[in-house]
């Protein structure tokens, strides 16, 4: 696994610490060892990387990485360029489009996102191959909820997209005021039509950003 070396190095060092954590890192070891996982080892942390913790303006919540072959690499969402664009992000992309007019892009990789602030968290940062939902319960949840209880201190307003049920279990995690917390059901083809579409969360963004006067982020993905 390729370290966190940014300031999420020192939010999280208690983290590493822990028995927990100790446990995670020897069980994900053996998995890595012994079976297909998913993204790749020095990709579980690309979210942390790429979005360090003062630059964060935006917080949106997976689950586990995608488990199909060559498409997860550490951001929620997001897939590698060349690798099909998924149904959820289909939607996604949708809403993007009626919302604020963005032009649906030719690819799923979501980095230029996360290079403006835009947090891609995955709750369960790692997968065993072709079988969702392999790795939740072994630690992950409890890492990740440390990094969503400090990005909830943070003095500074963060927006919190909160999509589906298991990322708003979060909700009572986060007591800012100066933040915002949009709900809208999951992206994916079995929940959109309940009112993903329609939920308008790009837009709430930016005007909440520009009412602070704070610069929004661009969320137009350009073509490869």
């Amino acid at each position: 696994m390729a370290a966190i070396q940014n300031d999420w190095l020192d939010a999280l060092k208690e983290e590493f610490r822990q028995p927990y954590y100790k446990k995670l890192f020897q069980t994900v070891n053996e998995e890595y060892r012994t079976r297909q996982i998913f993204p790749p080892a020095d990709d579980i942390f690309n979210a942390f990387h790429l979005t360090p913790l003062h630059e964060v303006k935006v917080v949106i919540l997976g689950q586990d990485p995608y488990h199909g072959e060559g498409q997860a690499h550490g951001l929620c969402f997001s897939v590698r360029p060349g690798v099909d664009i998924p149904p959820s992000l289909v939607n996604i992309y949708q809403e993007l489009h009626d919302d604020l007019g963005c032009t649906i892009p030719n690819h799923g990789c979501l980095t230029k996102w996360a290079k403006q602030g835009v947090l891609l968290l995955n709750t369960v940062l790692t997968v065993r191959a072709h079988q969702a939902n392999s790795h939740k319960g072994i630690g992950w949840e409890e890492f990740t909820d440390a990094a969503i209880r400090k990005l909830n201190e943070q003095d500074r307003p963060i927006v919190f997209m909160l999509w589906g049920r298991p990322a708003q279990a979060k909700k009572s995690m986060l007591h800012n005021p100066k933040h915002l917390i949009l709900e809208a059901p999951h992206p994916s083809p079995l929940s959109a039509y309940r009112g993903f579409f329609g939920s308008r969360p790009f837009s709430q963004a930016t005007g909440f950003w520009r009412h602070r006067g704070l610069e929004p982020v661009d969320w137009q993905i350009e073509p490869m």
